[in-house]
């Protein structure tokens, strides 16, 4: 096997470890691929969720964002949006919404190579799925702020509307206005697939670093490989 690639492959668990300690080895294979699921599964709920409050509508207007998707009152708020100058929701993140299933599963299917791969490199393929949340709402401020400061100056209420940023999470004000924004059943799926990453990440690092540290002896010549050593 070549060298580089043996060293980012990580040792192999010789049968006699594997048999005397199978639940060490067996749990952070067993968290990665929990966290993979865990992220397929939040393609398909909620992601985010933004009510609108209105003197005009008592019950309030509400926005479900999925990945991919809008659902909800998205027409009416377009509506009220229109006369402040502010864009339509679809407008926002177009890109990011057509790439999103394939850029989730991709970040499955990283979090899944992690289990084959025992050196510190199952950390670098993990590390995208777990800013993943971050990454999120990071984005959706950016349109959200984008939006709110770049009002068309020829809408009938442009006049009275200041720029403003809505807030990605918790309540904002605009005019007469009042927004509550929180994090969808999806975000929190994915934040919590986050952390299972990293215990999962923390014992792996338990399981496998003492293999590579007696690889690194054997290689070296420190000392002879014993039987419960690593096989290539």
């Amino acid at each position: 096997m070549n060298q580089a690639l043996k060293k980012i492959i990580g040792p192999r668990v010789h049968p006699d470890e594997w048999a005397a300690h199978r639940g060490r080895y067996l749990l952070p294979t067993a968290l990665l691929v929990l966290a993979a699921v865990m992220l397929l599964v939040s393609i398909f709920i909620p992601f985010w969720h933004m009510q609108l409050n209105a003197p005009q509508y008592p019950g309030g207007l509400h926005v479900t964002g999925y990945v991919n998707h809008l659902t909800g009152d998205v027409q009416e708020i377009d509506s009220l949006n229109h006369y402040i100058g502010m864009r339509k929701l679809d407008e926002a993140a177009q890109l990011e919404r057509s790439l999103s299933v394939m850029m989730i599963t991709a970040l499955s299917l990283l979090v899944l190579g992690a289990v084959f791969i025992h050196s510190k490199w199952a950390a670098l393929l993990s590390v995208p799925a777990i800013l993943f949340p971050v990454g999120f709402l990071a984005d959706l401020h950016l349109w959200l702020s984008y939006f709110g400061n770049n009002l068309d100056p020829t809408a009938p209420l442009s006049s009275s509307i200041k720029p403003f940023t809505p807030p990605v999470l918790g309540t904002g004000k605009v005019g007469q206005f009042e927004t509550v924004a929180s994090a969808g059943p999806g975000l929190i799926l994915a934040a919590v697939a986050s952390v299972v990453i990293l215990v999962a990440l923390w014992r792996h690092r338990a399981a496998y670093k003492p293999l590579l540290d007696k690889r690194a002896q054997s290689d070296s010549g420190a000392s002879p490989p014993q039987k419960s050593d690593v096989t290539d």
